[in-house]
């Protein structure tokens, strides 16, 4: 079962993921990927020579369509042993987790089937064992 863990900061060097708890006149926003049936924060990989900031907004462009935003900075996390990213159980990948609210959206046009609102959080999560942790952390740091 992967571990998930988080800092205050690490070297930026190691971070390789953003992902950004999201909100939209108070409701949760969760992304549907077109080759899933399970709903995720949105989120994903830094490009190369890309601010971690940068990776954040873009993807939660790419991802919503959000298009007018504010986001703020909650932690960094990691995620340790084996999973889609890490292939040994002693791997450990690291990300920075973002809070967003989100005030203005466009057409989707990615690899996200659809978006939805609601007030209540998911049952049927895409990562179950690593995203309600990244939501709890964000609640107890007063973020959420």
């Amino acid at each position: 079962m992967p571990e998930v863990n988080f800092y205050d900061e690490v070297d930026d060097s190691l971070l390789k993921f953003a992902v950004i708890i999201s909100k939209a006149d108070g409701k949760w926003v969760f992304c549907k990927h077109k080759e899933r049936d399970t709903y995720e924060i949105p989120g994903g990989h830094r490009e190369e020579g890309e601010l971690i900031l940068d990776t954040a907004k873009r993807e939660l462009r790419e991802e919503t369509g959000a298009i007018d935003f504010n986001i703020k900075p909650i932690c960094v996390y990691s995620v340790k042993g084996k999973t889609r990213v890490n292939k040994n159980e002693n791997d450990e990948s690291y990300g920075m987790l973002y809070v967003a609210d989100i005030f203005l959206f466009e057409e989707i046009h990615s690899e996200i089937e659809k978006i939805i609102f609601t007030d209540e959080l998911v049952d049927d999560w895409t990562y179950p064992l690593i995203q309600p942790k990244l939501i709890e952390e964000a609640q107890k740091r007063g973020f959420l």
